[in-house]
């Protein structure tokens, strides 16, 4: 497999030849398809009041002309395909340039109550789901969210062959993202599914068949009236009839029309993703489950959005005046298709839910698998059942520059709490976030930024980012007591790893110093495992009294009156704090 920076370069130039080559075409096509025009335009007036040869020149130019502009409109789709996977490779060079803040940043995700999304920045400008997502429906990027912060420990494994497999498939997953990206959809699938299953049905049952009886009346008719066998006044009285019962029924026509305009596209775009899924072979085991799902029926369940989206588009020509009048004078139409339409959901509707779960599924795990493709010298955790919760080797941040960034090795077992202390601007921080997103990338099944990474997988819980809130009236201090009384009753019936930055910081240090051992003495006694970041090395005490309490630190270094930072985890208690020498470095005193 080449470097990812040199596949989409290569990939880009291919497609960049190809859409030049489907340009050319399509000019030519244009000028051949209006050469056909003015050369008909021409014979017909060469051959006017010449019977039959007017008609037969009439007839097959317009044939041809028909002809040649559906190959036009499928060239012109061709081209929009290369285009958006042009695009989908110039937005991966860009990445891997570091350059993605102009991706979907997922604020709408933000919850500050979450077990540790807000505190790792999970969602945002910036954020690890901005620099990941690469969905392109609405519910493949609610599902990624959801992957991002389910907390959930199971299938490890499974998730990985998943990513693993799907890695692999880069033609195929962007061929999928262009599909995706031709329709733009503003509703979501649960609104969808609501509105579907929650129908009920208006037209009587009998319509169908009176709609199937007046259509053959009329084509009779018009057979009568062609061959003169019956004057033209009754096909004409017929067709104000057909005008009659297609007005009785208009306004509930209206409102199936209204409500089924919203959801047109959603249709049209998501048959044809249902019918990428279903033409591909899978091996893992979740993706041969989720393709499973899809072929249950017995017709495909792209073939299946296919035809219900035909009806939405039959149903949108009664804006054309001439269609709208002649075919519900003459054939009922409208009718027709709102009794399709109702037949349709009054079949499907319990199951087209899992149909598009299955769609935002592929959507949110290419995703992953991009990641995982773009990130070569990335591992996957290996698992164990082993003592040690982490064992890392030259563990790192994904989001750093790696030409920059400083890695550090880290083991930690079961039921072990490292207090960390350091300087500003040491790296705690980081180091705590760095830890934080191994371990949801880890149980994302993705690979984590290191040499090597042992795991055994444990559920995550932080405090490290707590603010006051002024809607409900709380102060900093007590907003942080409500979250430190969230993972004591969490810890209460499952182990986490708990990640604290600086405890009761919004309390003075005497008290601060009593409470922070009492709480980190009761971590102690649950079965969790854990860090905590502090300026405070009066808990390093803690070490003294608790086998399973060890201290680390980040240090900093005064060197020809500048400040130097290693951003290396070292054992041991830090001894220099840097906040006097910036105060007197910055002129604040």
């Amino acid at each position: 497999m080449k470097k990812p920076f040199n596949f989409y370069t290569e990939q880009k130039s291919n497609l960049e030849n190809e859409a030049a080559s489907f340009k050319k075409k399509s000019v030519n096509l244009s000028v051949f398809r209006f050469a056909v025009f003015l050369t008909t335009c021409f014979l017909v007036y060469l051959t006017f009041g010449k019977y039959p040869d007017v008609f037969i020149i009439a007839f097959l130019g317009l044939v041809l002309f028909a002809f040649l502009v559906i190959k036009h409109v499928n060239l012109q789709r061709e081209r929009a395909i290369i285009n958006a996977k042009i695009k989908i490779n110039k937005t991966e060079l860009e990445v891997l340039n570091r350059n993605f803040h102009q991706l979907d940043s997922g604020k709408e995700f933000i919850n500050t109550t979450h077990y540790y999304s807000n505190d790792i920045d999970l969602f945002g400008v910036g954020s690890f789901f901005q620099y990941i997502n690469r969905t392109v429906t609405i519910d493949g990027k609610t599902y990624l969210s959801k992957i991002l912060t389910e907390n959930k420990t199971d299938a490890i494994l499974e998730k990985q062959n998943t990513i693993k497999e799907l890695s692999k498939k880069v033609t195929w997953r962007q061929h999928f993202s262009a599909l995706a990206s031709l329709v733009t959809t503003k509703n979501t699938s649960g609104f969808i599914v609501d509105w579907i299953h929650n129908y009920k049905t208006v037209l009587p049952k009998i319509l169908g068949t009176l709609q199937f009886v007046f259509s053959v009346i009329s084509l009779v008719l018009i057979g009568l009236v062609s061959l003169g066998f019956v004057s033209f006044s009754y096909l004409l009285i017929w067709f104000f009839i057909g005008l009659f019962i297609t007005g009785r029924f208009l306004k509930k026509t209206n409102n199936l029309y209204t409500e089924t305009n919203k959801i047109r596209e959603t249709f049209k775009q998501y048959h044809i993703l249902l019918n990428e899924i279903e033409n591909e072979q899978f091996i893992s085991k979740i993706l041969k489950e989720k393709q499973a799902i899809i072929n249950t029926a017995n017709k495909k369940a792209s073939l299946i959005f296919k035809e219900f989206s035909r009806f939405l588009d039959a149903f949108d020509q009664r804006n054309n005046v001439i269609i709208a009048v002649v075919g519900n004078g003459l054939f009922l139409t409208e009718i027709r298709t709102a009794v399709n339409v109702e037949k349709w959901i009054s079949k499907y509707k319990h199951t087209v839910k899992k149909w598009f779960s299955v769609v935002a599924f592929f959507d949110a795990q290419n995703s992953l698998a991009n990641f995982n493709f773009n990130h070569t010298s990335f591992v996957f955790p290996v698992l164990t059942s082993e003592k040690e919760i982490i064992k890392a080797t030259n563990l790192g941040h994904p989001l750093l520059d790696a030409t920059k960034r400083v890695d550090n090795n880290f083991n930690i077992h079961k039921e072990q709490f490292f207090i960390v202390t350091g300087a500003n601007m040491a790296g705690k921080s980081t180091f705590l976030r760095t830890v934080s997103l191994s371990i949801v990338m880890a149980n994302c099944g993705l690979p984590v930024c290191a040499e090597s990474f042992q795991y055994s997988p444990i559920k995550l819980i932080t405090s490290m980012r707590t603010t006051d809130s002024l809607t409900e009236d709380e102060s900093y201090f007590y907003s942080e007591l409500k979250r430190l009384k969230f993972i004591v009753d969490q810890i209460e019936t499952k182990d986490y790893f708990i990640i604290l930055d600086e405890i009761l910081k919004g309390t003075n240090s005497k008290d601060k110093a009593i409470g922070s051992k009492k709480f980190v003495e009761k971590l102690t006694k649950s079965k969790s495992t854990g860090i905590i970041a502090t300026h405070d090395v009066s808990l390093c005490e803690l070490e003294n009294e608790f086998t399973d309490i060890k201290n680390y630190y980040f240090d900093a270094e005064i060197v020809d009156d500048e400040l130097h930072f290693d951003y290396t985890l070292k054992s041991g208690i830090c001894k220099n704090m840097n906040a006097s020498f910036l105060l007197k470095k910055m002129e604040i005193v």
